[in-house]
């Protein structure tokens, strides 16, 4: 929402500014629709000849985190880390087997059914389960399992970002395919150079109004969106560091509730449950 009214305010100050100080709608009227054919067509064009299919509809799928924001909040912070606290106690209290059926059907655990978000965020159960899989195969250097880890979150920013990477690029060239829409304006421009002196001045405001769109759209959308895509990404990477931070603190020896504390502090600050929170949630934990 907070999107959308920043694209709003930023329309209404940049026409309304124009309308105020005399200048007429009526030759942007006419010649928008055609320079956005130009403009919008060729940057479409870019931007499919330059992405995978894959990665055209994963970006196209990214929009939903620009409007909606990251998906995790306090209290999915809580959830989680109450989840990985029954698993970090029942792994020190009856050993890794006790874990078996909890991760080989976790549609089926009782741990999982009681937090249905995180049951359906395939990432974030698949990552628990293989991780705590890999420590019940006697895979239990912290340190080995830490690397592995982290890698594999790389891999996974570093291909949740193309979303991004892909709307900046297509920024990038937007000024550019403004100037190509105007450079064909003048052409036509010049091939009625006999016209009277008001038909060349239409024309060449409608050629301007290429390059006014080129970089409206490129400094005043497309880059904003892909630099809000790229900070819900990173911020939603946060939710799968606090799994590796509860993990590999809890390979480390550490009890239970430092785990789950070490988790908490990965959390972004904005949504950081408290620490009287977390030992409540934790604290009234009932699963079967």
């Amino acid at each position: 929402m907070l999107t959308i009214g920043g694209l709003v305010f930023l329309l209404a100050c940049v026409f309304g500014s124009y309308i105020v100080s005399g200048g007429s709608l009526e030759p942007l009227i006419e010649a928008i629709p055609f320079e956005m054919w130009t403009i919008g067509g060729a940057a479409l064009g870019t931007f499919i000849m330059s992405n995978s299919m894959h990665e055209v509809k994963h970006t196209l799928a990214g929009f939903g985190k620009i409007m909606k924001g990251a998906a995790f909040h306090k209290q999915d912070y809580v959830e989680l880390l109450s989840v990985l606290y029954f698993f970090v106690r029942l792994a020190s209290t009856k050993g890794a087997m006790a874990l078996e059926p909890h991760i080989e059907k976790p549609d089926e655990s009782a741990a999982f059914q009681k937090y249905p978000k995180i049951l359906k965020n395939h990432h974030a159960t698949a990552m628990i389960c293989d991780y705590l899989r890999m420590v019940g195969m006697n895979a239990d250097d912290p340190n080995q399992i830490e690397d592995v880890m982290a890698r594999e979150l790389k891999k996974t920013l570093a291909e949740e970002l193309h979303g991004s990477h892909a709307l900046q690029s297509m920024a990038d060239g937007l000024p550019a395919l403004g100037i190509v829409a105007a450079v064909l304006g003048v052409i036509k421009t010049m091939s009625h150079i006999n016209e009277p002196p008001a038909v060349l001045g239409a024309m060449i405001g409608g050629a301007l109004t290429g390059t006014f769109l080129g970089v409206l759209l490129a400094y005043g959308m497309v880059g904003p969106f892909a630099a809000r895509m790229k900070t819900v990404v990173e911020e939603e990477a946060k939710f799968y560091e606090v799994i590796r931070a509860v993990l590999v603190a809890h390979l480390h020896g550490n009890a239970p509730q430092v785990s789950v504390e070490t988790g908490r502090k990965m959390a972004p600050n904005e949504h950081m449950p408290s620490f009287q929170e977390l030992e409540t949630a934790v604290q009234n934990l009932q699963i079967a």
